[in-house]
């Protein structure tokens, strides 16, 4: 009987204990759904100073450019943390977030534009890319989280009735704030090193020549789930996004755009 009891008594500490841990997990489930989400709101309530006269367009004359709004409050936010490098919206979507690069691609994995612990991590750009490359590809990752933040939405340009009512993305950087028209969406994965005859396209960071461009250019086109009857050429500026999919053991999903020219 005694044994009875001390086993019902163990089972009830267990138990309180797998009920403090479990609210303790969906306390910090929410609060990081929320930090998300306002990290989301940043850009429109940074305020600029007034004396400062904003454009209507990001012209560049002379080796100046003229700032938009959008420009003025990405340098705001930068004060707080310079590794923030731009930021990127899709319309409609719960993308727009700041985008942040480091030396290395771990830190913002499981961090926030504030340097802070977050299991969502940020919007990062790969650590190799160089602002200097002709031959532009910004590869950007994020999580595919399931509370919808981050890139969870990349995963809805699987149809192509989503691609058609969202098919821009708003990039904006130091040097300018422009429209990216979407060329290709499709399923990945990251492969073994000893994979041949597949298309690694996550080692399209810095690339070189017209050929390596033409190259990834022709890859994107031919992986994607459909046609968005836009295509790509050697000079223009390319930005892919990547988050995890789950088709297959380390699915990938991607979506790549090129920069509009004005």
């Amino acid at each position: 009987m005694k044994l009875k009891k001390n086993t019902i008594k163990i089972f009830y500490i267990i138990s309180i204990i797998l009920m403090f841990f479990s609210a303790l997990y969906i306390i910090k489930y929410f609060y990081n759904a929320h930090s998300t989400q306002k990290q989301s709101q940043l850009l429109n309530e940074i305020e600029i100073a007034q004396n400062v006269e904003v454009p209507d367009e990001n012209i560049e004359s002379d080796n100046v450019i003229n700032k938009s709004e959008r420009i003025l409050k990405l340098e705001e936010l930068q004060k707080e943390n310079p590794e923030i490098v731009a930021w990127i919206e899709i319309e409609n979507t719960n993308i727009n977030y700041p985008v942040l690069q480091c030396s290395n691609n771990d830190f913002y994995m499981n961090h926030n534009y504030q340097k802070k612990y977050a299991s969502s991590g940020s919007l990062f750009l790969d650590k190799d890319y160089s602002w200097n490359n002709e031959n532009s590809n910004l590869l950007i990752y994020g999580h595919n989280m399931k509370d919808g933040t981050m890139f969870q939405n990349l995963l809805n340009y699987s149809s192509i009735d989503y691609y058609h009512t969202h098919p821009n993305i708003r990039f904006t950087t130091n040097a300018y704030d422009a429209n990216f028209e979407i060329i290709s969406a499709f399923r990945s994965r990251v492969y073994n090193q000893s994979d041949t005859n597949v298309f690694k396209y996550y080692y399209y960071t810095n690339i070189k020549s017209e050929e390596e461009f033409n190259e990834y250019a022709k890859n994107v086109k031919q992986a994607s789930l459909y046609n968005t009857g836009k295509e790509a050429s050697s000079g223009d500026v390319l930005i892919t996004l990547s988050t995890c999919a789950y088709h297959t053991n380390n699915g990938r999903f991607v979506v790549v755009a090129k920069k509009v020219l004005d």
